[in-house]
């Protein structure tokens, strides 16, 4: 047998990275997809054996995925899916409904033609996602075109604060489009956003975004709520 190479991983870690990743995207898509919601317990052994391996790489997925914030590994009860409370999602929306509309008036003026229509096709991008039901898509399109619209506010620190909480929002933004009906709305005031940038009316712009983020955190706030009420 051949010795191993120095700094190359052993061919049984290697299995054991390859194993534990795609474990780990199984349980996220589950995590994300809302199969597996928040308060779900993760044990190791009922994993090994849904997923017929050892409980080592169950292991490593579960720290891969406590890593993303999406679960958290707790003494005698294991990993635990992670969610964010009432008060965490009304402190998110707060905070980007105070965020979002200063950057984009710093922002807009600065947006090219090209860049309007890149805008709009990733808008469309996320349309079609949404018709389709690519639910996995939904949060990394919209992340995107929130970001995108800022892109030239030259605020780096704040636009890592709001990349943060879109990351944040983004499993519950995904049930309340999920359990509504405003998919159709959000795709509408997408296009709204980017036609009054584009015809350098950047106050309503702004005006519009507020009230974009006010809705869908109005939306989810009830969402949870209502929730609680049946609990």
């Amino acid at each position: 047998m051949s010795p191993a190479v120095p700094g190359r991983p052993a061919p049984d870690r290697l299995r054991h990275k390859t194993v534990s990743a795609a474990v780990a995207d199984s349980l996220r898509q589950q995590i994300l997809n809302g199969d597996l919601p928040p308060g779900v317990q993760l044990r190791q052994d009922a994993l090994a054996e849904e997923f017929g391996i050892s409980r080592i790489p169950i292991r490593e997925a579960l720290l891969q995925l406590e890593a993303s914030n999406l679960v958290k590994i707790m003494p005698h009860r294991g990993a635990v899916v992670t969610g964010l409370s009432l008060q965490e999602v009304e402190d998110i929306f707060q905070l980007r409904v105070q965020l979002e509309p200063q950057l984009l008036l710093l922002s807009a003026p600065h947006l090219s033609h090209d860049e309007i229509r890149d805008l709009d096709a990733l808008a469309q991008e996320y349309g079609a996602a949404l018709e389709t039901g690519e639910v996995l898509r939904w949060g990394d399109l919209n992340s995107r075109f929130h970001l995108d619209l800022l892109r030239h506010a030259n605020r780096p620190r704040s636009l890592t604060i709001v990349s943060g909480l879109l990351q944040d929002c983004e499993r519950p933004t995904r049930l309340q489009i999920s359990t509504s009906n405003d998919a159709t709305r959000a795709l509408s005031e997408h296009a709204q956003i980017l036609d009054l940038c584009e015809a350098r009316r950047f106050e309503e712009a702004a005006a519009c975004l507020r009230g974009h983020i006010e809705h869908v955190g109005t939306s989810l706030i009830a969402l949870y709520r209502r929730a609680l009420a049946r609990a």
